[in-house]
């Protein structure tokens, strides 16, 4: 059996990362999923909790073959004993998927066999491009799985992008 590990700040969660991890799915009985930067939330690059995107990911790939697991991991801002942090956290695993050169440096150098994986359409399918049209109103449904449009709408998050993205001159008074 082998069980991966792929992480990601899911900010929101989107098909890009869905994605990857049906292709990973296909190599691997398991996957550690590590929702990364668990501690910050309300805030416009990090609008989402850690508990909103473990619920985005988990009601998205509730009908997927593969076992997963979702664990939030807080930062530790040292990158010499990230790795080892990661796996203080999580379940075993025997290889890493990911595209991010430094999470790839960090887990090669602990010795983890590493595997980056084709992005899907990475320039609409980002975090950054759909906070982007959530704030200016424009299509960003298309962009995510069902699941993930049910807990935005569930948590106003839209409405708490647009709060937390204005600057103290444009507060209501």
């Amino acid at each position: 059996m082998t069980r991966a590990f792929y992480i990601g700040r899911f900010q929101p969660y989107h098909n890009g990362h869905q994605y990857v991890l049906e292709q990973i799915a296909e190599h691997c009985n398991e996957i550690v999923i590590g929702v990364g930067s668990a501690q910050l939330s309300h805030e416009p690059t990090n609008p989402f909790t850690a508990g909103e995107r473990v619920l985005m990911i988990t009601r998205s790939l509730e009908r997927q073959k593969a076992r997963f697991y979702v664990i939030p991991i807080e930062d530790i801002k040292r990158n010499a004993l990230w790795a080892a942090h990661v796996r203080s956290m999580t379940p075993p695993f025997d290889l890493v998927y990911s595209s991010n050169p430094l999470v790839v440096r960090l887990f090669s150098e602990e010795g983890t066999s590493v595997r980056s994986p084709a992005m899907y359409e990475r320039h609409t399918h980002s975090g950054t491009e759909i906070r982007r049209r959530m704030l200016k109103d424009e299509n960003w449904h298309d962009l995510v799985p069902d699941a993930v449009v049910q807990v935005i709408r569930e948590i106003d998050g839209v409405e708490r992008l647009r709060q937390i993205s204005r600057n103290d001159c444009e507060v209501d008074s």
